[in-house]
């Protein structure tokens, strides 16, 4: 298990960042512009990958950046919520 994990922060390690960041935008505009239940599935499959980065890179995190994660994590859970909705 903790070599898989260790696998994939590897992985994303080495990912481009320009490729990263035009990915998330693209995902977040498909979401945005989906239809309700479809758009807000998307973001909430974005905000889990996203919980799922914010709780391996905790313990290496400043508290500043805890919370602006937190409060970023906690904007797009409920962006997804409405669009649900």
């Amino acid at each position: 298990m903790q070599r898989t994990q260790h696998s994939r922060l590897a992985r994303l390690a080495r990912a481009n960042p320009t490729t990263v960041f035009l990915a998330t935008l693209i995902l977040v505009l498909v979401a945005f512009f989906a239809p309700g239940p479809v758009g807000g599935v998307l973001l909430l499959v974005l905000a889990a990958a996203l919980f799922w980065l914010l709780a391996t890179t905790w313990p290496v995190q400043a508290p500043q950046t805890r919370v602006l994660r937190l409060v970023m994590l906690t904007l797009l859970v409920t962006v997804a919520l409405v669009k649900l909705l």
